[in-house]
């Protein structure tokens, strides 16, 4: 696993107002772990939450890993006071759920005192400005059911293949790590937690949220590649050590093929030895 907050590929989320869970989080073998402010806190519990935070600092300090809060939306009531609260915490950043606004984004690093920040585009008019949310945060990530619920479509692979799409173009075209892909709402389901890490792989995603420790070893046999994989792009760099073009079993090697060889070395190495 990597313990680098930019390159983390597994982000476990875990309820603010259950601190007993934090140190299980911190040892699912997920790369990050994600303190939870907003979805998983009722309204009435929101601010003894935040309190909780505030006294497991050394806690959060002390976890291992990188530690992100997701903190209320702008428009709620609660925004102020959690941010107020993140400023003292020892944490590596937040994310902000339904993201739509750069100029939003922008406002909320000034006061992050270089703690990151992971946008999270979760609405039509989130996506609508991906571009310019991609340039004033550190990464972005799908929240999938969301969006979903926003445009009153199917929660499917077919249905979200353009936000996701446009997600991973938007993280590009900023020089952003990879983006982070959404949940699978299935917890025991180790197929489908793979076959969706998998799937966003594919798709350039560089990272999944979960939702439960069981969902860590699936997602992260989804995100690693094949034994096949590796096999083909040890050979690919081994043939190609001067840079020259190349073919292996009749398949031309050239540069863009050579890169991908690397990259797929690159993610083994990230997922494996940290």
């Amino acid at each position: 696993m990597t313990s680098s907050p930019e390159l983390a590929s597994l982000f476990l989320f875990v309820p603010a107002d259950r601190p007993e869970r934090f140190a299980k989080a911190a040892a699912s073998g997920a790369d990050a772990i994600i303190i939870d402010l907003e979805d998983a806190v009722a309204a009435d519990q929101k601010a003894p939450a935040r309190a909780a935070l505030t006294s497991h600092d050394d806690a959060l300090r002390n976890a291992g890993r990188p530690v992100f809060i997701r903190i209320n939306g702008t428009t709620t009531r609660w925004h102020d006071d959690d941010l107020a609260a993140v400023e003292r915490l020892a944490v590596s950043g937040i994310i902000l759920p339904k993201a739509e606004s750069a100029s939003t984004l922008a406002a909320l690093r000034q006061r992050l005192a270089g703690k990151l920040l992971i946008a999270l585009v979760e609405t039509a008019a989130g996506l609508s400005s991906v571009d310019e949310i991609a340039t004033a945060c550190d990464r972005i990530a799908f929240g999938s059911v969301d969006y979903a619920a926003d445009l009153g479509c199917a929660h499917h692979r077919d249905a979200l293949l353009l936000a996701r799409s446009r997600i991973v173009l938007a993280a590009r075209l900023a020089s952003q790590p990879q983006p982070i892909d959404g949940v699978t709402l299935s917890i025991k389901d180790d197929e489908a937690v793979e076959q969706d890490a998998r799937y966003a792989m594919k798709l350039g995603f560089g990272a999944k949220l979960l939702i439960h420790p069981a969902q860590v070893i699936a997602a992260r046999r989804g995100f690693s590649p094949s034994a096949e994989e590796i096999s083909w792009a040890e050979k690919v760099v081994a043939t190609n050590l001067d840079g020259a073009a190349s073919a292996i079993n009749g398949i031309m090697i050239d540069a863009p093929v050579l890169a991908r060889a690397r990259q797929i070395l690159e993610r083994q190495t990230r997922l494996t030895n940290g």
